[in-house]
């Protein structure tokens, strides 16, 4: 199970690992918290006139969703439809509970979110990051209202770690990706070689995770 912020994170972040495990025979799923309706339209702005306004770019963003989840072979999509660029003001308990019900739900030996960082410090990222690991703990104890569904515990949890390799070409295909937080920019922050304990070889999956990409359109374009 990824757990991520918006539309577009499972293909340009997870994708190799998603396509890879779903090739494989696994099952994989996807909890997004947001429709990223706060976004840019293919490079506009909310304030330009050639962007469709926040909620036709939010069904514009499900729709590319759904469409890149079926080329990962992702058999499980849900979206909790918090608002986009307010997802660190949600109301955390509820939004763990929310969380916690679809790990009961689907039952997943492995769990994959951004780390504490947010990759590039965005707000938004580092939310789901808390949100996603509480919700872990969370599935786990009898004790939490979850609202259905047996405890469950994991076997693992995930934080996307990419050293300053994989930045470096990362930034170099798209651009070089910054958040801007009460005036001050934060920027990709690479994790140390000693701090990734885990890597996966997804190579062989990159035209699938290509095909997932070229899903949004209203984004990548630009």
């Amino acid at each position: 199970m990824a757990v991520l912020a918006h539309p577009d994170d499972e293909s340009l972040g997870f994708g190799g690992v998603l396509a890879r495990y779903a090739d494989e025979g696994l099952e994989t799923s996807l909890v997004t918290a947001t429709r990223g309706q706060s976004g840019r339209y293919r490079g506009h702005t909310r304030e330009m006139p050639e962007h469709p306004g926040e909620e036709a770019l939010a069904s514009i963003r499900e729709a590319e969703l759904h469409a890149a989840a079926h080329e990962l072979g992702i058999s499980d999509v849900t979206i909790l439809d918090y608002r986009d660029q307010f997802l660190d003001q949600a109301y955390a308990r509820e939004a763990v509970r929310q969380i916690a019900r679809h790990i009961r739900r689907l039952r997943p030996h492995v769990v994959v979110t951004f780390g504490p960082d947010g990759a590039y410090g965005h707000p938004d990222h580092i939310a789901i990051s808390q949100f996603a690991t509480s919700a872990v703990l969370a599935a786990a104890d009898s004790g939490f209202d979850a609202g259905r569904g047996e405890p469950h515990t994991m076997s693992k949890v995930y934080y996307l770690a990419w050293p300053a390799s994989t930045w470096a070409v990362y930034e170099a295909a798209f651009r070089r990706l910054v958040s801007h937080v009460d005036g001050v920019e934060r920027q990709a922050t690479p994790w140390p070689d000693w701090a990734v304990t885990t890597v996966i070889d997804t190579q062989r999956w990159w035209p699938t995770v290509w095909k997932a990409v070229s899903c949004h359109q209203s984004q990548v374009t630009a």
